[in-house]
């Protein structure tokens, strides 16, 4: 079991910055690949971005390329998301998740978070 624990959500203007942080504890986290997600209301949850269980790999959705970031620090079990030229639209709920092989859809992630809200005013 993997448990994930989000935090660094909150209220930015647009054009600001946040960095989200994910937390695990439980077995071999270092062995599991990461992705974040986001649904924001009445919308679909989706994939935002993910990162192998090494770091060498990252996959990002278009919508947020060239703006957020995934890295890891294994030692410290924890996965950060940095997002820098937020925009209204990039409200939603974001959680954490984890799976033994990096990918995009919902259905391949074992472990899911809490969630932690972002929202971005106009």
């Amino acid at each position: 079991q993997v448990q994930l624990v989000e935090s660094g959500g909150g209220l930015v203007q647009a054009g600001g910055s946040l960095r989200l942080s994910c937390v695990a504890s439980g077995r071999s986290f270092s062995s599991y690949a990461t992705g974040w997600f986001r649904q924001a209301p009445g919308k679909e949850r989706e994939f935002v971005a993910g990162i192998s269980w090494g770091g060498r790999s990252t996959r990002y959705a278009d919508s947020v390329k060239g703006r957020f970031t995934i890295s890891r620090d294994n030692a410290k079990n924890t996965v950060y998301l940095q997002m820098n030229s937020l925009k209204p639209e990039d409200t939603a709920v974001y959680y954490c998740a984890a799976t033994m092989a990096l990918g995009v859809r919902l259905d391949e992630y074992d472990y899911w978070g809490q969630g932690t809200q972002v929202t971005v005013s106009s």
